[in-house]
């Protein structure tokens, strides 16, 4: 699998890179496998801040609201039950809920890598050259970007996160840079572009396939 690499302004290199099928190249793509890691990166990141009162945290409610018997209405011991208004919750969240969601390791990468296919058959992965991005400010990258991919929303996928790489990228919202380590399902498949550093395709295949035989 042959793929153009593009210089950052928009510009096509006469320089061709081959992509390792088993990373970009998967056929028969398991959306089963894409759906749970896709819900496993959005659980994992899910925080439980809900905390509701239970009828012993709400305040009041100390003295019988009426008599036991003979008054012809339901007995009640505390104007605080979860029945009442201004009464507890019932079963509400407590605040130590636990929403993660578990997936190994070789089903997350084997997902990331059916992810890359699935944007590379939609011909929306772009290969640059590395030097392009070394000494790049951020009004020259946006602008470049802008070249090369419009206003559509970009993962920036590189080797490593150097300072000027962050410094060039925070203020440019349609960018997330990310080092290759770090991709995810959740922002391969929401980003409108991936744009990858092209010296990095082996890195990429080797962590991907660490371990998997």
């Amino acid at each position: 699998m042959d793929n153009i690499i593009y210089q950052i302004n928009g510009t096509k290199t006469s320089s061709k890179i081959t992509l390792p099928s088993t990373v970009f190249g998967i056929k028969e793509v398991n959306h089963n496998l894409l759906r749970d890691a896709y819900q496993s990166y959005l659980a994992n990141g899910r925080t439980n801040n809900a905390v509701t009162k239970t009828r012993g945290l709400v305040s009041g409610g100390g003295k019988k609201p009426w008599r036991q018997k003979g008054t012809g209405r339901a007995r009640f011991g505390s104007s605080r039950n979860p029945i009442w208004r201004g009464g507890g919750i019932a079963f509400g969240p407590t605040g130590l809920e636990n929403y993660s969601r578990k997936i190994n390791v070789k089903s997350k990468r084997t997902a990331i890598k059916h992810a890359l296919s699935v944007k590379l058959a939609n011909k929306t992965v772009l290969f640059i050259k590395d030097s392009d991005l070394k000494s790049t400010k951020t009004k020259i990258l946006a602008t470049s970007i802008k070249k090369l991919v419009g206003e559509s929303s970009v993962l920036l996928v590189v080797k490593e996160k150097t300072d000027n790489l962050v410094l060039s990228t925070r203020n440019i919202s349609n960018i997330k840079l990310v080092s290759f380590n770090y991709l995810n399902v959740w922002d391969i498949l929401n980003a409108d572009k991936i744009i990858i550093d092209a010296t990095i395709v082996p890195d990429i295949e080797k962590w991907l396939n660490a371990g998997i035989k």
